[in-house]
């Protein structure tokens, strides 16, 4: 399974943000640090406010933060967020599918069978099992 430069920035950002939990990030500096662009990370961070996964406070002493400790947000379940709209294959996605072997296709289930076991063993990890030790090398 491949995962999105969305999901891989947006698991950048939680990382770095669960290394120090009680501080607020901008946009802005996350951009910096990993040399992003921001108006691409501020997408991810507003999927990730929406989700509920993160806290935004704009102004002095604002910024993002987890929105839960970094204990509680489970890595299948966070990709899960992140890739939400990114199916693994065209018949996952909602509404009509181009596939004309959709009706008899067996290879659908496998592929969404695979697709909850690699989550479910993600599932296993914490955001808190991953978090960075301190900022990212320059």
């Amino acid at each position: 399974m491949r995962l999105t430069h969305f999901t891989d920035y947006g698991l950048r950002m939680l990382m770095r943000m669960a290394s120090a939990p009680d501080r607020g990030f901008s946009t802005a500096e996350l951009a910096h640090e990993f040399g992003l662009s921001r108006n691409h990370l501020s997408k991810i961070m507003q999927r990730l406010a929406r989700a509920g996964i993160v806290e935004t406070r704009r102004g002095g002493g604002g910024g993002a933060r987890l929105a839960r400790p970094a204990t509680e947000l489970r890595l299948g379940a966070l990709i899960a967020v992140l890739e939400e709209d990114q199916p693994i294959v065209e018949c996952f996605s909602a509404g009509q599918t181009l596939c004309t072997m959709e009706r008899h296709c067996r290879l659908k289930a496998r592929l969404r069978a695979a697709e909850r076991a690699f989550l479910a063993d993600l599932d296993r990890s914490t955001l808190a099992d991953i978090a960075l030790t301190g900022p990212p090398d320059a």
